[in-house]
């Protein structure tokens, strides 16, 4: 059964940082690519920012230079820190085994202004 924890979210001013984690079980972890994405009211959920099983990262424009993705095989876990904050980050932030169907439960992060 695949398992996608979610956690770190929280409220954060703008211009602060969090860092998200992403615990995953019941998957071969190593060998597959991950990602963060992130759903703000009213909107459709978009991607983040992907981690190949290599380690390459990939970012969406709008977090490119603030956000940095990771991953630590070991621990079954990849991570999004998050920098230079800003309201339009606010979100419900969950990652997913990319291609796959499996969600965790997601985390809200809410940056004021």
């Amino acid at each position: 059964q695949v398992r996608l924890v979610e956690s770190g979210g929280g409220l954060v001013q703008a211009g602060g940082s969090l860092r998200l984690s992403c615990a995953a079980s019941g998957i071969s972890f190593s060998i597959n690519a991950m990602g963060w994405f992130r759903q703000a009211p009213g909107k459709q959920r978009e991607v983040v920012a992907t981690i190949t099983s290599g380690g390459g990262p990939g970012y969406a424009g709008s977090v490119k230079g603030r956000f940095t993705i990771s991953r630590d095989n070991a621990k079954k876990t990849v991570y999004l820190q998050m920098n230079s904050l800003k309201p339009e980050d606010t979100a419900v932030y969950y990652c997913n085994v990319l291609g796959g169907p499996h969600w965790g439960q997601g985390t809200q992060v809410t940056v004021s202004s």
